[in-house]
């Protein structure tokens, strides 16, 4: 069974003591643009929530605890060629289950590659993009979305891949899937949080069943990152209406109960839960004042 990720972190924040849940967006109509062209034609673009490593801003390594410092808060374009330095230190992904020690699991771009030289795809677009992890649905639809279809547009890509970390990053891709939709750039998620996906609803939705920070595969094992960067190009091709959801048939091989472990307010001690009160608090602070 997969993780309730909106009734999950609705709890947890209830335990930690924040009174006022969280509404998630949602829309009962969904854009859907097909391909204008064979997919091996096609020039494919990466959209992702991770960031741009900067040394000055304190610990953002495998493993590292939420980091506000490293937060950005504006659409980025950055070179596809060298590889970039992406980093998720400061997203809640699921830091009991994967240490983010391998980005291939969290950005799809080497896997991306390589289909385009195997010919799966066109082509690989020359920048790719970042997107804020804003909790402001209208930030995010009228700050963020505008941006990221003008920076595609202007870099005159065919498709986007979409590729989130967190519950609201989930959320975020998913708003800026349906603004390309409505833009005529086809596009597909490759995510882990099903439910926050399809609860606002998009026109693809390539779903693996693994621990937030994984979307594009289990870390350090390459035929999981081609096999589910593949998957979603499928459904990125062959999708015949939007809300298309397809499941990934690949295992999680850590723990089995890493679905029970996150952000589960009934395995925490009280002092586990103060603890971890007092250091959001002092994230969000840190986060305000880089920004």
């Amino acid at each position: 069974m997969t993780i309730e990720y909106m009734k999950r972190t609705r709890a947890y924040y209830l335990a930690l003591g924040y009174d006022r849940p969280y509404v998630w967006a949602h829309f009962d109509e969904v854009p859907f643009s097909p391909l204008s062209k064979p997919l091996t034609q096609c020039r494919v673009a990466i959209v992702t929530t991770a960031a741009p490593f900067q040394p000055d801003k304190g610990d953002q390594g495998p493993g590292a605890p939420y980091n506000g410092a490293a937060k950005f808060y504006e659409v980025y374009a950055a070179p596809t060629v060298p590889m970039p330095d992406l980093r998720i230190s400061h997203i809640a992904y699921d830091r009991d289950h994967t240490t983010a020690k391998d980005s291939g699991s969290y950005f799809p771009l080497a896997a991306l590659q390589a289909a385009a030289r195997s010919g799966r795809i066109g082509g690989v677009a020359d920048r790719f993009f970042g997107l804020p992890t804003n909790r402001s649905v209208r930030t995010t639809l009228e700050q963020d979305c505008p941006a990221l279809v003008a920076l595609c547009g202007a870099e005159g890509v065919d498709a986007v891949i979409l590729v989130p970390n967190c519950p609201v990053c989930h959320q975020s891709v998913a708003l800026a899937a349906r603004c390309l939709e409505q833009a005529g750039i086809p596009t597909v998620i490759m995510g882990c949080a099903k439910d926050i996906v399809e609860h606002v609803g998009v026109p693809r939705f390539s779903f693996s069943d693994f621990p937030l920070g994984n979307a594009a595969g289990r870390p350090h094992d390459r035929a999981s990152q081609r096999d589910t960067l593949l998957s979603a190009l499928d459904l990125l091709e062959r999708a015949p209406v939007p809300r298309t959801t397809k499941t990934s048939p690949l295992v999680w091989q850590g723990p089995t109960d890493w679905r029970e472990d996150y952000s589960n307010p009934a395995k925490l001690s009280a002092a586990e839960i103060d603890r971890r009160r007092q250091a959001f608090d002092a994230a969000k602070d840190a986060a305000k004042s880089a920004r």
